[in-house]
């Protein structure tokens, strides 16, 4: 019954990675970093109203955010976006929106998704998200998307799935899960041929996590299980501020999914991103002649290659002799970084913040 099924929006990130463009005031999932008209959380939004109700959509956010859902999501129900007042990682604030959501449906079946991922082919990604959802809907399983990875990619996360039979269509039981591996892992997983990418889209009941949160993270079960009769009632803010900061910050990965032994994976293809990176979001973009990733009326460019340029439409910027750079500009701030050093800019942002303030970070 599609009334049963919710989606929750996880949306609490600062998305430092896409510094200057995306900052802790305004951070990347509302942000219009492919130039398309629709921000990250817009477009993530609009995906899963497709499987779901407006009304039954959540999104999960820090406390500051609230204002810029509201302003980017005319659909959204104001009592629908659930308000973290601390930074706790994905286990808490599944947790929050998985008791709010059984106090509100006992029935409820949950997809939870990031906030500012890409997924090209929206079809697809319907499609096997609904077969999941029925799929959910009547057994004890955690199910997990994992992406077809086609090159060895170190900033991902890895899924191995068994290859045993199993009585359910496209889903494969998981054996192992790996954070961010070295190159060389990363090229051994995908020749093995029985890994996946982990794209942190999760399908289950309410349930489902609720009774793997008690048997995994019984801490933070107690903690919101001792909510059960403030959720949907004009205390649950008071009690969400006080009892949230608690919480273990902890990932649902680490806390959950590494741990249970009814973890279901569906190998997908659905052209997804995280555009975790400004490397990631290069190969999305219309590139020009020489590789150049343009967002910018006004950029010109002399003997340049393989760059990724975002500047304001009403700057005219020149650029000339650049090979391999990432140059962005927004508001006050301009960075100009080799591509190849990009894992370099969360540290930079840290330096920024503790030399030159708040303001710029």
């Amino acid at each position: 019954m599609r009334n049963n099924n919710y989606a929750v929006i996880m949306a609490g990130g600062i998305g430092s990675r896409f510094w200057p463009m995306s900052k802790s005031s305004f951070p990347k999932q509302f942000l219009d970093v492919l130039g398309t008209g629709e921000t990250l959380i817009q477009q993530t939004f609009r995906r899963l109203n497709k499987i779901c109700p407006p009304e039954n959509i959540f999104i999960v956010t820090n406390k500051k955010y609230k204002k810029l859902c509201t302003d980017q999501l005319s659909e959204i129900k104001t009592e629908n976006i659930l308000c973290e007042p601390a930074m706790r990682n994905t286990a808490p604030c599944i947790a929050y929106a998985a008791f709010r959501i059984f106090t509100q449906n006992p029935d409820a079946n949950m997809i939870v998704a990031p906030s500012d991922h890409l997924i090209t082919n929206e079809t697809e990604f319907v499609k096997i998200t609904e077969e999941c959802l029925e799929v959910s809907k009547s057994d004890n399983l955690l199910i997990t998307l994992g992406i077809q990875p086609c090159r060895p990619d170190t900033g991902y996360g890895y899924i191995q799935f068994k290859n045993d039979e199993i009585n359910l269509e496209n889903l494969k039981k998981v054996k192992t899960f790996t954070e961010k591996p070295s190159y060389e892992i990363a090229v051994k997983f995908i020749e093995s041929g029985d890994f996946l990418w982990n794209s942190g889209i999760f399908i289950w009941s309410a349930k489902s996590i609720i009774t793997a949160l008690k048997e995994h993270l019984p801490d933070m079960y107690d903690l919101f299980n001792e909510g059960i009769h403030y959720y949907n009632t004009d205390k649950e803010n008071s009690f969400i501020e006080d009892s949230f900061p608690s919480c273990k910050n902890i990932s649902i990965d680490y806390g959950i999914m590494e741990k249970s032994n009814n973890v279901l994976v569906y190998p997908s293809d659905f052209g997804w991103s995280d555009l975790g990176t400004w490397g990631s979001l290069q190969t999305h973009l219309d590139l020009d002649d020489n590789q150049n990733g343009i967002i910018g009326k006004n950029v010109m460019t002399y003997n340049c290659e393989n760059n990724i340029i975002n500047v304001p439409n009403d700057k005219l910027v020149v650029v000339q002799g650049a090979k391999g750079f990432i140059i962005v500009e927004k508001d006050n701030t301009l960075l100009i970084c080799k591509k190849e050093s990009e894992q370099m800019i969360k540290s930079i942002v840290s330096d920024v913040r503790v030399e030159k303030g708040d303001d710029f970070v």
